[in-house]
């Protein structure tokens, strides 16, 4: 009975307020239309006042609605039983400057996620990216003046957003910025073909990019390289790195559907590599870097490219689930995983499974290798404190042998403590 009296009551509720409607047409269109007003003037507000909000919020709502991710079936794992894989030998911080080349994976000094890549043969530096805010410059550079004398010979800006751009930029005014592109001579420039960035940072980069060009650096899209061919200069797919320009190493643009076609997708822009080194037996290793390429940016590069099978892999998007696809990674069946995160920050999202490195990462992931290396650790997101995980993240070669040096220790991503209180998989027998 007591349930029929609920019912009755909140049927004559509603009845009564269908009535007052009824009868009150204006004032009720007016109210609702204040309503409007203000809901839209605080977006607004948020919007202009407050852009970080806003882009959390925003990334909140495509979470929920599964917008942004994405998610298909096609990206499911066959199975979470993780694959056993022999731990890369562990180098010496003192071998780096004499090995063969060098790959480095950044802290880049704050609790936020970015990519910052130094690649080094000789003479030669390659700097891909420089996230993740302005004041990362200051902590990109103290750390490659440790290998580069003044000059840096390639720049890559894979996207426009501000965890890929700016450290390009940095902190000052005018041209006294401690940015990458104010405070080094650049050789060549190869960046991201389109973009639908409006952003400050974005149009603080553009004015980066061309004090760097008037200077003297060569600046070209991805696009551009692409269709170069094998031109002896300027804008080409391949560039001879090797200390001795025999070919021995190479870096290569890949093709990206979406160096020529829209997407609503900023990440899905990103310039992709291909690092390829050629040993005196003719053997080849490859390193792949894909910026934040995400699942169908993925799909385009499997079928518009030959990749081969991958010594390194920089996990795509820092380790979202939205990346590091099984379209993706069953045909580079990668070797060595380097993710560039502060691991278990609330940065992008506050679901517990989707912050990086993410449990979907890990679960498809884990099919192909246990050596995934971290570069750092949230330990509160709202205090702003973090940690070294695995640090400062160093591949290189050395007598034919790829090794392994970490600033903060080579610990496995799945051996690390954060990890066994967060994360499942690499369950192995």
């Amino acid at each position: 009975m007591a349930n029929k009296r609920s019912g009755s009551t909140r049927s004559r509720a509603q009845r009564e307020a269908v009535k007052y409607a009824k009868s009150h047409k204006k004032g009720v269109a007016i109210f609702v239309c204040t309503v409007i007003v203000i809901l839209l003037a605080a977006a607004l507000v948020i919007y202009f006042c407050f852009p970080d909000l806003w882009k959390r919020a925003m990334d909140e709502y495509a979470e929920y609605t599964k917008l942004y991710y994405g998610d298909s079936s096609d990206d499911d794992p066959a199975g979470t039983d993780g694959k056993k894989s022999d731990p890369v030998p562990s180098g010496e911080l003192a071998s780096i400057t004499t090995a063969d080349f060098s790959i480095h994976f950044l802290e880049l000094g704050n609790k936020y996620a970015g990519d910052c890549t130094l690649i080094k043969c000789g003479d030669t530096e390659v700097l891909i990216d420089t996230g993740s805010r302005t004041n990362s410059a200051a902590t990109i550079s103290a750390y490659i003046d440790q290998y580069v004398t003044g000059t840096l010979d390639y720049v890559i800006a894979t996207h426009a957003h501000q965890d890929h751009i700016a450290g390009f930029v940095g902190k000052g005014s005018g041209n006294n910025k401690d940015g990458v592109l104010y405070q080094y001579d650049i050789g060549t420039i190869i960046q991201f073909s389109e973009h639908n960035s409006t952003s400050g940072i974005y149009n603080s980069y553009v004015s980066a990019v061309d004090y760097a060009e008037s200077k003297g650096a060569n600046v070209y899209t991805a696009l551009e390289c692409w269709n170069g061919g094998d031109a002896t200069d300027g804008a080409r797919k391949s560039f001879d790195i090797s200390s001795s320009q025999d070919g021995s190493l190479t870096l290569n643009v890949l093709y990206n559907y979406y160096y020529e076609h829209e997407t609503a997708d900023e990440n899905d822009y990103s310039v992709c590599v291909l690092l390829t080194h050629t040993a005196a037996d003719n053997t080849q290793s490859h390193y792949l870097f894909t910026g934040d390429l995400e699942g169908k940016g993925e799909e385009y590069l499997v079928q518009y490219n030959n990749l081969p099978k991958v010594e390194l892999f920089k996990g795509g998007h820092h380790g979202s689930k939205t990346s590091s696809t099984d379209k993706l990674l069953k045909i580079i069946q990668p070797k060595n995983v380097a993710v560039c995160c502060c691991a278990g920050s609330t940065e992008y999202t506050t679901n517990h499974d989707n912050t990086f490195p993410t449990q979907a990462f890990i679960d498809r992931i884990s099919q192909y290798t246990e050596n995934v290396y971290v570069t750092s650790l949230c330990i509160d997101y709202k205090a702003g404190t973090f940690s070294s995980m695995n640090g400062n993240i160093v591949f290189y070669m050395d007598g034919g042998k790829l090794n392994l040096w970490c600033s903060n220790g080579n610990t496995r991503l799945k051996d690390t403590q954060w990890f066994k209180d967060n994360r499942t998989g690499w369950t192995v027998g």
